[in-house]
């Protein structure tokens, strides 16, 4: 993909009128596109696996197969884009349950025009995206789902502190490799390992993490 082509996005939302708004936000930014969309799961696991998006943008509130089922399939795909999950829904629950399933971002539907478009680049060039009013609620589930004496970030290697403190920047894999001039097959690596020594079972939680105990 050279750096002209817009990112592609596919919307499943039960809300036309949703869709819609969405639609002709993201069409005035000319690097981001709208290819599809769809009204429910079924239907936007069909058309994910047909059009392969950069960036699918999933409603959690859907009649039939809600949103975390339908990134539940879309997960057992082999899609190569991201899932973002974008909801009117803060609860912990919910924004926790659907990144330990597999969601590559958590959007409110109330944010600003200009910060979800933003949010819509950050998360097709592969970044993690969180509303900015959703840090404190994970950070409040991390504390309060393990000890932060669990956690002793002197059990990471050096290098494991440099990619950690990456991620918590919101970079991809591809941009950390470059960063510290190893590949991205090395670098997957270290964040398996440092992610199961440090007890963590996302990049979004590890980056949450580092980020309210300042530990680096």
């Amino acid at each position: 993909m050279t750096d002209m082509t817009p990112s592609t996005i596919l919307l499943i939302d039960d809300h036309p009128m949703l869709r819609n708004g969405v639609k002709q936000l993201i069409a005035l930014d000319p690097m981001l596109l709208v290819i599809g969309e769809a009204s429910n799961g079924e239907q936007g696991v069909e058309l994910a696996k047909e059009l392969d998006p950069d960036l699918t943008l999933l409603d959690l509130n859907m009649p039939g197969m809600n949103g975390l089922d339908t990134l539940d399939k879309m997960r057992q795909t082999s899609l190569s884009g991201r899932i973002v999950v974008f909801s009117v829904s803060n609860h912990e629950d919910d924004v926790v349950t659907a990144l330990k399933r597999g969601a590559d971002g958590y959007l409110l539907k109330d944010m600003e025009p200009e910060d979800l478009l933003a949010a819509l680049h950050n998360a097709a060039a592969g970044k993690m995206v969180l509303s900015e009013a959703l840090t404190p609620v994970l950070a409040a589930s991390l504390r309060e789902s393990r000890p932060s004496g669990d956690r002793d970030i002197q059990s990471l290697t050096p290098r494991e502190r440099d990619i950690i403190k990456l991620i918590a920047e919101g970079l991809p894999n591809k941009v950390i490799a470059r960063r510290l001039n190893i590949t991205e097959s090395t670098v997957k690596v270290h964040v398996k390992h440092l992610l199961k020594k440090m007890k963590l079972k996302s990049r979004v939680e590890a980056a949450v993490w580092v980020l309210q105990s300042n530990v680096l």
